[in-house]
């Protein structure tokens, strides 16, 4: 039945047509095709209106679908029904076009498939239209790299001249230079000269202001002398001599000295005639010196608002103790390198330095005429040294261990220097012998001060964790102060009022009153490292602390609170105040003077 209807179907003629109006090419291959054959045959019949062919057709397609009677894969993938295994007999036998007959083999025709011309000009057409877009696409994109190549030369060409301007500019300059270095190196010299003839004037007139003071010295000395060999002198002139200044009136010893060493003395030398001798008067309570003006903040509380101004690489080694002159802005320090140096402060110009100890240096003090400077070492002796000459003039040998300090008497005939060997000796600068020897210490003295103008006492602090105060007329303890638990590192007197502050190795500060020294007034800690020793400030409202662990503190005696921690980047050895209390400075044991301001 199928057969008859395509003989009689007018499409059979078509359908040769079409087989011989495409030529059969072994190069193409249908397998690709998007479109499935039967698919193609049901738009063909529908578009031409067979709707019964169409309909026979679809009946006998699902039959045999059913039956599984169709290669559903060639279906799918565009293979030729025609030439399978269902193809009808009337295309095999009595209607296959001459034409393929003779050139075209059935064979052959089922080898090579017959392309899809529609697909693949709709696919060329597809691909065409996709080539033009991408074509406009890279029209513009060329068109905005064109643009931004136009941008690049012309910014290329500004940074081009701007590089040659900069090149010609530098040439400029190092042309500039070179001659700068010539007229550098022919002022250098001038400038080297003048340099060392300013250092030289700065260091002669600091020469000069201890001459004077020296000179001052003297003469308040005749001034004193006289008085004493006139008792009838008007009242007129003692009260001239009282109002003269406290640091020019000073008693000097001997201008000339030799720096012959003494043979240690075991047992106190017997005093002769020509010993200095102590002025009269009372010991307690201390004596205040006179008012001194200050141009810097009233407040104790402005201690807070200290800032490093600068530092001073003063020594290559520790420095052990720092001292202030006076009346001048000097200051001394010493250090393990066995060397005293003298500052001019805030500068930091080195005006003077002596050497002579044979070990390390450990206190260094102002003789009251300022024109003295005494120092104590490992040597186990004290000398004595012109700040005007630069020179030893007295060594004084008799402790048996190492000295940690000396304190010069007010008048300044005598000395007095502690040792680890558990004693204070004071000595005459004018007999040049030891005077006393002050024995009650169970523990090394490692501090030694006298408590204040004109007066004779002697503050100590021991290792054995107690203050003492001595009598230096009579060589006896008049009072031992105990509160401490550590060993006691220092002690400082206040120069404004009654009060005395302690440090020790546990890093407690405590404040007495000399007119009630039976428990401290205040009590700080100040740790957690050891405090190796207090200064007051001259106007008594300050009191400065040298922390081992590496900072200074800064306690307010109105409120007794530490208001400031200055860091140090090593332990801290000695604090001192300046003459004027506007600075503070610090020695630490990286050899550098801290000033603080």
């Amino acid at each position: 039945m199928t057969t008859t209807n395509q003989q009689d179907n007018p499409t059979d003629s078509f359908s040769l047509g079409v087989f011989e109006s495409i030529p059969v090419e072994r190069q193409y291959d249908t397998r690709n095709t998007p479109e499935p054959v039967d698919d193609y045959l049901r738009n063909f019949l529908l578009s031409l209106g067979m709707t019964k062919t169409l309909a026979c057709f679809q009946t006998e397609w699902t039959e045999m679908f059913q039956k599984g009677l169709l290669n559903t894969g060639l279906q799918v993938q565009g293979g030729d029904v025609f030439t399978q295994n269902h193809q009808p007999d009337v295309y095999t036998q009595n209607h296959w076009p001459d034409v393929v007959t003779q050139n075209h083999r059935p064979d052959e025709v089922t080898q090579n498939h017959r392309p899809d011309v529609y697909t693949q000009n709709h696919r060329l057409d597809a691909d065409l239209r996709q080539a033009h877009r991408e074509r406009d696409e890279y029209k513009s994109v060329a068109s905005a790299t064109a643009d931004t190549l136009t941008g690049l030369q012309k910014a290329r060409d500004f940074h081009r001249m701007q590089h040659n301007r900069l090149l010609q500019e530098k040439n400029s300059l190092i042309e500039g230079m070179k001659k700068l270095k010539v007229q550098c190196g022919r002022y250098e010299p001038a400038v080297t000269q003048i340099t060392e003839r300013y250092q030289s004037a700065l260091k002669q007139k600091m020469l000069v202001s201890l001459e004077r003071d020296k000179a001052l010295a003297q003469l308040h000395r005749l001034r004193v002398e006289t008085l004493h060999n006139n008792p009838s002198q008007p009242e007129e002139s003692q009260r001239s001599l009282n109002q003269d200044t406290m640091q020019d009136a000073r008693c000097k010893t001997k201008t000339k000295r030799s720096p012959s060493a003494q043979s240690p003395h075991l047992v106190d030398p017997p005093h002769i005639a020509g010993d200095s001798k102590f002025p009269a008067g009372n010991n307690l309570p201390l004596m205040k010196q006179r008012p001194v003006t200050f141009h810097g903040p009233t407040k104790a509380a402005a201690a807070a608002g200290f800032q490093l101004r600068s530092t001073i690489k003063a020594h290559s080694q520790p420095i052990r103790c720092l001292a202030h002159h006076p009346t001048k802005r000097l200051l001394a320090s010493s250090s393990d390198d066995r060397l005293w140096k003298l500052w001019g402060l805030p500068e930091g110009d080195l005006v003077a330095s002596g050497e002579g100890h044979t070990d390390w240096l450990s206190g260094i003090s102002f003789h009251p005429d300022t024109t003295l400077l005494g120092t104590t070492g490992g040597d186990a002796s004290v000398r004595i040294w012109d700040l005007s000459e630069g020179r030893l003039v007295l060594s004084l040998q008799g402790h048996s261990g190492v000295t940690w300090g000396c304190s010069f008497h007010p008048y300044g005939d005598f000395v007095a220097s502690c040792s680890i060997d558990c004693t204070i000796k004071v000595w005459d600068l004018q007999s040049e012998r030891c005077h006393s020897t002050l024995r009650g210490h169970k523990g090394s003295v490692n501090s030694v001060e006298f408590l204040g103008p004109g007066s004779n006492t002697l503050l100590s602090s021991s290792a054995d964790k107690t203050l003492a105060l001595w009598d230096a007329r009579t060589s006896q303890c008049s009072q031992t102060i105990r509160g401490h638990t550590s060993t006691l590192n220092g002690a400082a007197v206040s120069p404004a009022s009654s009060s005395i502050a302690s440090c020790d190795s546990g890093g407690i500060v405590m404040l007495w009153d000399t007119r009630n020294l039976v428990v401290p007034t205040v009590v700080v800690e100040t740790g957690p490292g050891p405090s190796n020793q207090v200064a007051f400030d001259p106007r008594g409202t300050m009191l400065a602390v040298a922390g081992d662990e590496g900072s200074a503190r800064v306690m307010d005696l109105s409120t007794n609170r530490v208001v400031a921690v200055l860091r140090h980047e090593d332990s801290v050895q000695s604090v001192v105040f300046d003459h004027t209390g506007e600075h503070l400075l610090s020695g630490a044991s990286d050899g550098q003077v801290y000033v603080w301001s």
